[in-house]
């Protein structure tokens, strides 16, 4: 898997320190928005559950392999915006706050168990998840703060996480600790099933 994961692996690293090389831009504090796009962009950090759930989903983009590692990092973005709208639209969603342990302690164990499954089926599972994630950031919105801004930085900063959950993912297997990468879900599975028992 050598060549293509190499390559990859050169790229996701190009594309992360783009990423946070806008980010240190969009945050600059002579910027008008930029109180919207640095709460945005510290939102998916400033919780285990949001941090842990995105990293997962590069973590099992990277197992998958295939048209999973840009499949899962972009679905995953972009239902997190459809949340985040149904949030700003005033659309109720229940179950949030199990949605997101859920999400933790279920692609904690896809990623234990290494499980592959179609694109579609994969790209499902995460959309799910994701719309809950959304929803949680876009009804956490600061009073005061641009909701365009906001968007942009948790969407940056979910693209962050995810591209560091697929370069994990991608060098483990080059270095043939792939098992490394499965304790890992076993902890994140186990993390998901601590949040999951304070909200049920």
């Amino acid at each position: 898997m050598s060549h293509f994961s190499a390559r990859t692996c050169g790229r996701l690293s190009a594309l992360a320190v783009a990423v946070l090389g806008v980010s240190s831009a969009l945050a600059h504090p002579g910027h008008p928005d930029a109180f919207g796009f640095n709460d945005g962009f510290a939102h998916p950090f400033s919780g285990l559950d949001h941090l842990l759930a995105m990293l997962a989903v590069g973590l099992w983009a990277a197992q998958n392999k295939r048209s999973a590692l840009w499949v899962l990092p972009l679905t995953f973005p972009l239902m997190m915006v459809a949340g985040a709208l149904l949030a700003l639209a005033g659309v109720t969603l229940s179950g949030v706050e199990t949605g997101i342990a859920a999400s933790v302690a279920v692609l904690g164990l896809l990623i234990a168990f290494a499980v592959r499954m179609p694109v579609w089926a994969s790209a499902a599972v995460v959309s799910v998840f994701a719309l809950f994630h959304g929803y949680a950031h876009g009804s956490e919105l600061p009073h005061g703060a641009s909701a365009l801004w906001y968007g942009a930085g948790f969407v940056a900063a979910t693209a962050l996480l995810h591209l560091s959950g697929l370069a994990i993912g991608l060098v483990a297997g080059q270095k043939m600790a792939a098992q490394a990468v499965r304790v890992g879900g076993i902890a994140i599975a186990a993390v998901g099933g601590y949040l999951l028992s304070g909200v049920l």
